[in-house]
């Protein structure tokens, strides 16, 4: 069955985007980019949020960007074809590899799960990915540790009164201060 991981940078204090909407504190060096295209590569399918949907539009088009190194022209290469299933309700219309979401988050995973498809089921945003936490939906968490603290904003891990007990799978340090924590959900 395939796994619904939540993947996504975060500050040691917890947050993904800073209390005045900023998150240039996450752009990864190489190393980092390097691991998070590999890890997008496992990826079968990716649930986005409007907002974060939105802010990956760019890559659609990424290709075209004469200004772009190799890495992050691999990087285009991958996301672009990569199925993609948006959550809003103000959203009338999706491009690119996109389709809006025809469900509940509930429903929409399960048929996914369904699918004989190959790759990770990925959740992004904390919105959308909060929601998958409060209904038990999420198998993995990943964040990606920035030895940073940005006091307040908009956090990853979802606020809410529910103990979820996890097993610590892989840990990795890069040389620029950044942890990736992987660690699986306890059933």
């Amino acid at each position: 069955m395939r796994s619904v991981t939540y993947s996504m940078g975060v500050s040691l204090d917890g947050y993904i985007v800073g209390p005045d909407g900023g998150f240039n504190w996450t752009e990864p060096d190489d190393e980092v980019f390097r691991f998070v295209t590999d890890e997008i590569r496992e990826v079968g399918v990716h649930l986005l949020g409007r907002r974060l949907y939105e802010t990956m539009l760019y890559w659609e088009a990424a290709d075209q960007d004469p200004s772009l190194d190799d890495s992050m022209l691999e990087w285009a290469a991958i996301w672009k074809p990569l199925p993609k299933v948006v959550f809003s309700t103000t959203l009338s219309a999706v491009q690119g590899n996109a389709r809006l979401a025809s469900g509940g988050l509930t429903e929409e995973i399960e048929r996914l799960r369904a699918e004989p498809e190959e790759g990770d089921i990925a959740i992004g945003g904390a919105t959308l990915a909060a929601e998958a936490a409060a209904l038990g939906l999420i198998d993995e968490y990943r964040p990606r540790v920035y030895p940073v603290l940005v006091g307040g904003g908009i956090p990853f891990f979802p606020q809410r009164e529910r103990r979820v007990d996890v097993e610590l799978v892989e840990t990795r340090t890069f040389s620029s201060g950044v942890v990736h924590l992987r660690y699986r959900v306890a059933r």
